[in-house]
């Protein structure tokens, strides 16, 4: 999906309280590639949140990546925390970022805590894989 015009003044889902293109929509529309692990963990999750699966395969390592990503219209992502991360600077190959992400489904909130794991590859960041919590 594509940046509108709208995006200009449209809050990034990812609550850094930034707007929508200063923040993950310039990764999301591929102009820039994120400099940390917890700025990919966040423009995935506002990929989620937009449903933009291109982005999501293309930022998925490949020894972990799956031939497709379906995501589920039924869901509306209505919030992330990051409660942690460890490495993941631009100086560093690794890193991880655990977070709290809320959903709605059928009317009824859900929430999925992962710690996730990430790897850049020729200066490139990359979800690995996580653990649910």
């Amino acid at each position: 999906m594509a940046p509108d015009s709208t995006d200009e003044d449209t809050a990034c889902p990812c609550g850094s309280g930034s707007d929508y293109l200063a923040c993950c929509g310039r990764y999301l529309a591929g102009g820039e590639t994120a400099a940390t692990a917890e700025q990919l963990m966040r423009s995935r999750y506002t990929a989620f949140a937009r449903g933009v699966a291109d982005y999501l395969l293309s930022t998925w390592h490949p020894a972990t990546r799956p031939s497709r990503v379906k995501l589920d219209a039924a869901q509306r992502w209505i919030g992330l925390r990051i409660v942690g991360t460890e490495a993941g600077g631009e100086n560093d190959d690794f890193g991880s970022v655990e977070f709290v992400a809320r959903f709605k489904e059928a009317g009824r909130g859900h929430r999925l805590q992962e710690l996730s794991r990430f790897e850049k590859i020729a200066g490139r960041w990359y979800y690995r894989d996580g653990d649910h919590r």
